[in-house]
């Protein structure tokens, strides 16, 4: 017997009613789940291995796949803080164009390209999204064996996690002083 896919005079198709409650599941199904990030935000533990490397996020890992589908990064030592910052390669090169408005051979340029530049390191995670963190910064950021990912938006930090832990608590804390609020966002 051939599939009828229409109802009679123009009417509902037979699946219709099939269709909709596959709709309804789907649609509550994706009502529990958050939508894909486009911010790194949270604060994930883990933990290096022996050879020194630890495993991105996949939330993070997510937000940093180029169009051949691997994580690619830039880290290098914050010259605020003692953590590795980790930025997607093309923020990171978007960092030139405010060096463009000094003078190429100006002590500020100078300073500001060797504290950006010479310290960093493009990487790639493996196939399990893990990365091999360098050293120097495993050494400026204190790692020995536990590491903190922390969220900041549009990039992230790498930190100890009692570092991390103390860098979370003054943030709260200088925002409650300070009375600080976002730009434009009418709280007050």
């Amino acid at each position: 017997m051939p599939l009828r896919t229409h109802g009679k005079a123009g009417g509902p198709s037979a699946w219709e009613p099939a269709k909709a409650a596959a709709r309804g599941k789907r649609n509550r199904a994706a009502k529990g789940r958050p939508s894909q990030m486009t911010q790194f935000v949270g604060t994930h533990q883990n933990r290096l291995d022996a050879k020194g490397r630890v495993s991105i996020p996949a939330a993070f890992r997510n937000l940093l796949k180029n169009g051949e589908g691997v994580a690619a990064l830039v880290l290098r030592p914050s010259h605020q803080h003692p953590c590795i910052e980790a930025w997607p390669p093309a923020m990171f090169e978007a960092l030139a164009a405010p060096l463009e408005k000094f003078d190429l051979f100006s002590q500020e340029q100078d300073d500001l390209a060797a504290t950006l530049y010479a310290d960093a390191y493009p990487l790639e995670a493996d196939k399990e999204g893990r990365i091999s963190l360098p050293e120097s910064l495993k050494d400026h950021a204190g790692l020995t064996e536990g590491v903190v990912f922390m969220g900041l938006g549009r990039t992230f930090q790498i930190w100890e996690p009692a570092a991390a832990e103390r860098r979370r608590a003054e943030a709260r804390e200088r925002v409650r002083a300070r009375g600080l609020t976002l730009p434009g966002s009418g709280a007050a």
